[in-house]
């Protein structure tokens, strides 16, 4: 309803006048109340909206995946991307019709509401203040008395300017409203018709759109049609097939399992077993298990990548198990570890396990001394299950670490047997390794000698380095220097395993040809004799010489001297199978490694020794007061122990004088108490060389011993900036939580230092601690990102160290 204020009432200032401004104002509050209700009925429509075509996006794209899943079908494929197509534009038309709803609704009305509607509201707000000043004026002028002329001409001055002021508002307010009620009729149709022109538009081309899919859609429906018929007929052959197989009887398969070595696709047999779990509960979990390439595999789903059990059957035994509960159960044992499984019947089991005896015996037959030769050709085919690319890659990186290796002097045959092409390391000692010797090494213990594959093992960088440092020439000249004078024939390729294993025994354990010291009998000889205390009283007179010269029979395999473990496993083994005495096994070899691409460089021992003299002698302080070394560590052995020599080789960097300290006695964790109580591992901390301190953790070095001061390796490591030693304790397990007697621990050293590699690596591990610490993961490989980051530092170390050269202290600090 229209309401219009005269002018001239406004001047009068009329009852009419202001009944007509009291209608129009109820009007106009009415109006904004209408308008406001109708903008928020619009927001609310819009969200609605929004969150339909949401919706029916999601519903779009689960069409589209259904397509994608339904690829191998051609008409459904196309049929489904059609329909998802044209639900596409749908939601684009509806989004349009949202947005044109949005500007013609809710912004055009919010407008008019917020703009005109306000200026109406302030011109009332003036006009009130006005119109009461007036009638304050009118009220002052009238009780003014006559004879107080002054107050008389003030008063009516007020009065005069303040009707004039009230009639300027006054003309103003009625403006304004006159305007207000031509403007809302055209400003509330306008939005109106906007809105109903955009769902004229909307359903113009949804009718379009789909006018031009409704042939498709026809010929679809044919179609079906004919896929109706041909499912009935394709149900009634798949019944018929069923009913066939039905009749069929299958109630003696157990007894039709055959095994066959010599199979085309490499699968000797496979199976259904139940396999023990190693956790706590030993929960039994049924897993299908097959025999192939020499490797024992199982997997729970087709599609899953096969879990080794063992990964070389020569490496294995098998051995019925009648001492559980459980019936038809056997053992697969692995240098590693064990696997306990459980057949269906008495049947099964016996075929299970003549089919893995079967396969060890061909692998040894394909594994002869003439086909070791032409193990580099038949590799591919034997050496892994692994398929495709990731075959390719072990392969490679495997034979990466073989090639470098091998290259060093004397590496390309047996270290102790002399057998051409070996393929496998002791990676404490630095020296390269045939399978059988290196199944007797296994058996001496870890504590002796750590052994890994060159080809089936992945090889850190570090580790790899440390390989190429040392060498077979090195360790012999160091462990068989009194092999002539003791008149000690060397066992050769053909010689009997028993002549090998005492041989191997002699040498690495009881260290019978190394060229003992006057500083260092005593301790290695104290050293001997607790590992061998036990032995001693069993052994015959006249036994040790026939021991050392190798010879035959029962009388040398009974002064091998086992230990209680070893007893153990004699019994649990067949004297016939390749490395059934291995019961001690390198628990690191377990770990994740990668492979390094640097080249090392062989250097020979007299070499390290003459860069140890030319240095050592100028550095007094390693060297205790009143006792300076003369030019060479080694020279003079009166005058220091192998502990010593060892201390003193880890600084200098030399491998090869490190190994002839071990192998004269030296203690790993030697304490040298005249120099803070610094330990070899310090020290080669302190020399900056990286394969130095694998060389020793890799012999046992605690990496968690402090000096003095409280400092371990890694508060050194930190303090000097050395970021590939850093990376290199905290992946051997260091303890970067203890504090010096400054009571800081490596990271506050760091961040002072402002290291950033250092400080990120000790983060990254502190975080990935409380991770697994939080999440109960100890004993799982941790997070993949933190495995990565680590793998990277180790590979820069190792390969290009100078990008790690970022930080460097002066030699006064190193103290």
């Amino acid at each position: 309803m229209k309401v219009t204020v005269d002018f001239e009432e406004c001047l009068k200032d009329s009852p009419r006048f202001r009944a007509a401004l009291e209608e129009v104002e109820g009007d106009v509050t009415e109006l904004e109340l209408k308008l406001d209700k109708l903008v928020k009925l619009c927001i609310a429509m819009i969200d609605t909206g929004k969150a339909f075509c949401t919706a029916n996006k999601q519903f779009m794209n689960g069409i589209r995946d259904l397509a994608l899943y339904s690829c191998k079908d051609a008409l459904v494929e196309t049929s489904l991307t059609k329909f998802s197509d044209t639900l596409q534009e749908m939601i684009n038309y509806h989004t349009i019709l949202f947005d044109q709803t949005q500007r013609s609704i809710k912004a055009q009305l919010q407008t008019f509401v917020k703009e005109d509607i306000r200026k109406f509201k302030d011109a009332k707000k003036q006009f009130e203040k006005v119109s009461e000043e007036k009638e304050n004026a009118l009220v002052k002028n009238a009780q003014v008395q006559r004879n107080k002329q002054h107050e008389v001409e003030e008063a009516t001055n007020i009065l005069t300017a303040t009707r004039k002021c009230f009639r300027h508002i006054a003309l103003d307010y009625v403006l304004q409203i006159n305007v207000l009620q031509s403007k809302r009729r055209a400003e509330i149709l306008k939005s109106m018709l906007s809105f109903m022109y955009a769902h004229l538009a909307f359903f113009h081309q949804g009718y379009d759109l789909f006018s031009e899919l409704e042939p498709y859609m026809k010929d679809l429906g044919a179609q079906l049609d004919q896929l109706a018929v041909d499912a009935a007929k394709e149900k009634r052959d798949m019944e018929q097939k069923h009913s066939t197989i039905q009749q069929k009887d299958y109630s003696s398969d157990d007894t039709k399992l055959e095994y066959n070595v010599d199979a085309a696709n490499g699968i000797v047999m496979e199976g259904y077993l139940f396999k023990r779990a190693s956790n706590a509960f030993k929960t039994w979990n049924r897993r299908w298990f097959s025999i192939q390439n020499n490797q024992l595999v199982y997997q729970k789903k087709f599609k899953d990548n096969p879990t080794v059990v063992v990964e070389d059957l020569r490496l294995c035994t098998v051995k019925h198990c009648e001492d559980i509960e459980r019936r038809f159960c056997f053992e697969v044992v692995s240098p590693t570890k064990s696997c306990m499984l459980q057949a269906d019947s008495e049947k099964l089991r016996q075929a299970w396990i003549k089919a893995v005896q079967t396969s060890i015996a061909t692998a040894y037959r394909e594994k002869g001394d003439e086909s070791e030769k032409q193990e580099k050709k038949s590799s591919p085919s034997t050496g892994s299950l692994e398929s495709g690319s990731e075959t390719k890659e072990k392969l490679l990186k495997g034979e990466s670490a073989l090639q470098r290796v091998q290259c060093i002097p004397g590496n390309a045959a047996c270290c102790d047997c002399g057998l051409a092409d070996p393929r496998w390391a002791s990676i404490n000692l630095g020296i390269t390794l045939c399978i059988e010797c290196s199944g007797i090494h296994r058996s001496l213990g870890v504590h002796f000698s750590k052994v890994r594959s060159l080809t089936l093992d992945s090889w850190e960088p570090e580790l790899l380095k440390l390989m190429c440092e040392l060498g077979n020439d090195i360790i012999n000249r160091i462990y068989e220097a009194k092999l002539e004078k003791v008149g000690v024939k060397k066992p050769q390729p053909g010689s009997q395993r028993q002549e090998k294993e005492a041989y191997i025994r002699a040498k690495y354990v009881e260290r019978k040809f190394v060229e003992k010291q006057p500083g260092s009998v005593s301790l290695l000889e104290s050293g001997t004799k607790v590992l061998l205390q036990s032995q001693e009283e069993k052994r015959h007179s006249g036994h040790e010489k026939s021991l050392l010269a190798g010879e035959q029979g029962a009388a040398s395999q009974k002064a091998v001297a086992v230990s209680s473990d070893e007893a153990r496993r004699e019994s649990l083994f067949c004297p016939d199978e390749l490395d059934s005495l291995f019961s001690y096994f390198d628990t690191s070899s377990k770990l994740r490694s990668i492979r390094s691409s640097d080249s090392g460089i062989q250097q020979s021992a007299d070499d390290s020794r003459e860069h140890l003299a030319s240095t050592i002698s100028a550095n007094s302080l390693y060297e205790p007061e009143g006792d300076k070394q003369e030019s060479a560590v080694f020279c003079d052995s009166k005058q220091s122990s192998p502990g010593l020599q060892l201390y003193r080789a880890a600084f200098e960097k030399s491998l090869p004088d490190m190994a002839e300290a071990l192998a004269h006695g030296a203690e790993v964790n030697w304490v040298n108490v005249e120099e803070n109580k610094a330990t070899p591992l310090i020290q080669a901390v302190r020399g900056g060389s990286l394969v130095a301190c694998e060389f020793l953790l890799q012999n046992g070095a605690n990496v968690n011993i402090r000096d003095m001061k409280g400092r371990g390796p890694l508060h050194h490591a930190t303090v000097l900036g050395h970021t590939g030693q850093v990376c290199l304790f905290l992946k051997r397990g260091a303890n970067q939580h203890a504090t010096d007697e400054d009571g800081k621990d490596p990271l506050s050293i760091a961040v002072e230092a402002a290291n950033a590699d250092i400080v990120t690596l000790l983060r990254l591990a502190r975080m990935n601690e409380e991770m697994r610490e939080s999440e109960g993961l100890y004993g799982q490989p941790g997070d993949e990102i933190y495995q990565d980051i680590f793998r990277d530092f180790s590979q820069m170390a190792s390969n290009n160290p100078e990008k790690l050269n970022r930080f460097q202290q002066s030699d006064s600090q190193k103290s």
